[in-house]
């Protein structure tokens, strides 16, 4: 499994309410429609972070340790 990025993990941790894999899937894809064309920074992050979960199962999902960090210079997940 491709690991999540340092945004994809904190866009993860915001529409996933602690929720399970599914539902976060489906509230990105709701978040989506409402994203404008000239957004493709978010288009392009919502789509690998996507990816990304549909390639993972449940179990590797409930993993994740998903608490939202935005200071990447203080992240484990920063690039």
């Amino acid at each position: 499994m491709n690991a999540l990025t340092f945004e994809e993990k904190n866009l993860v941790c915001i529409y996933s309410g602690g929720g399970t894999r599914r539902e976060t899937i489906s509230a990105l894809e709701d978040m989506r429609r409402y994203v404008q064309p000239d957004e493709t920074e978010l288009l392009e992050l919502t789509g690998s972070a996507l990816d990304k979960l549909r390639r993972m199962d449940d179990e590797q999902f409930a993993a994740l340790d998903l608490i939202p960090d935005f200071d990447p210079e203080d992240s484990a997940y920063g690039e």
